[in-house]
């Protein structure tokens, strides 16, 4: 049919859109039923979105083209084939997730490469910034995301946008986009509908209630140093790093008592009233980012441009330090923000602008 130059007729897209949406259903299926790592999944559900978006381009255009659909739909068709085939094979291999939002594990032994979500919605020149998915307690699978880049000077958080589901994040539509005049550095987090950040210019810390975009609660972090006084490597600003894991919201920093070496403090999510403070042996501005989970700190470094390190870890239940070596891959140089997600067990890493998934594997 190729060589003989057939034109082809309208009932030839109605075939191919239905032929798609049954690859559609498929890739449902196995979202729902797959064991192990996801990420191949995730890549055939975008490449998936992607043809459908062709067809009906194409169907618009030059028909003569449905040979080419045909072939890519082939190819499609192939990998879920071989994705359903071995969709238990990785169960062996890698530890089993706990249940979502529990502490029943041994604690992150791994991590998956990088999953790209898409570029920030301010822009590439819009390098630092945060991203996330709301987590509460009484709700942990019904999370908002959020993305907030700061503004061209690397500096101040001023507009941060909300999306309801991934889908809307994905298509930056049905978004609500709010103003606040300012949060400082990448180190915002997200929390049972509150945002909260360093205030700028100052050692201070807030909450913003998103649902009403007013700051309620201001109050001084005790102690803490801040404007870049013992920030991250390579990022400056972030000298308050707030984290959010399965007991609620922490905040990293340093003092000019500890010499600079990371602080972690439990706060109290509606006053901000410090709870708990614990100090570390390790030096924060050698430190690249860090996030919690299950209460232990985990700090990353640099190892090279393609490739950062989870190399340290501190349990606030025992004291206890441990040196790691769990070594990732970035899609850019410098990693801006990490925050993790109790119930989806990923981290959201902001990397020069992108939008970074990682999903974190647990030990027995």
């Amino acid at each position: 049919m190729e060589k003989d130059t057939i034109s082809f007729t309208e009932l030839d897209f109605t075939l191919i859109k239905l032929e798609v949406k049954e690859m559609e259903k498929l890739i449902i299926q196995l979202k729902e039923n797959f064991v192990g790592s996801t990420e191949i999944v995730n890549q055939l559900e975008v490449e998936i979105r992607n043809m459908t978006l062709l067809v009906e381009k194409l169907e618009t255009l030059d028909k003569n083209n449905i040979l080419a659909i045909r072939r890519e739909i082939v190819t499609l068709k192939n990998k879920l084939k071989e994705c359903e085939a071995s969709k238990g094979e990785n169960a062996p291999v890698s530890p089993s997730l706990p249940e979502p939002g529990s502490c029943g594990h041994g604690g992150v032994v791994n991590i998956s490469k990088p999953f790209v979500v898409q570029l920030n919605w301010q822009g590439f020149a819009y390098k630092f910034g945060a991203w996330g998915r709301d987590y509460s307690p009484q709700q942990p699978d019904k999370g908002l995301y959020w993305v907030a880049p700061l503004n061209t000077n690397e500096r101040y958080l001023e507009y941060y946008r909300l999306y309801n589901t991934r889908d809307d994040l994905l298509l930056y539509r049905y978004y609500q986009q709010n103003r606040i005049t300012y949060g400082q550095g990448s180190g915002a987090a997200v929390y049972n509908k509150n945002m909260y950040v360093n205030w700028y210019n100052s050692g201070n810390i807030a909450r913003v209630n998103l649902t009403t975009n007013k700051v309620e609660v201001t109050q001084s972090l005790p102690n803490a140093v801040y404007n870049n006084r013992f920030s991250y490597a390579n990022v400056a600003w972030q000298d308050i790093d707030f984290a959010v894991d399965e007991n609620g919201l922490w905040v990293i920093y340093s003092t000019e008592a500890s010499n600079g070496n990371i602080v972690i403090s439990k706060l109290n999510d509606t006053t901000l009233a410090v709870l708990n403070t614990w100090q570390t042996s390790q030096y924060k501005a050698s430190v690249s980012n860090a996030f919690m989970v299950c209460g232990v700190l985990y700090a990353t470094r640099i190892l090279s441009t393609k490739t950062d390190e989870i190399f340290y870890s501190y349990d606030t239940k025992t004291g206890q330090e441990s040196r790691l070596n769990i070594v990732f891959h970035k899609m850019q140089e410098t990693v801006q923000s990490v925050n993790y997600h109790p119930y989806d067990q990923k981290l959201f890493v902001y990397n020069d602008g992108y939008l970074l998934n990682y999903d974190l594997f647990f030990g027995k």
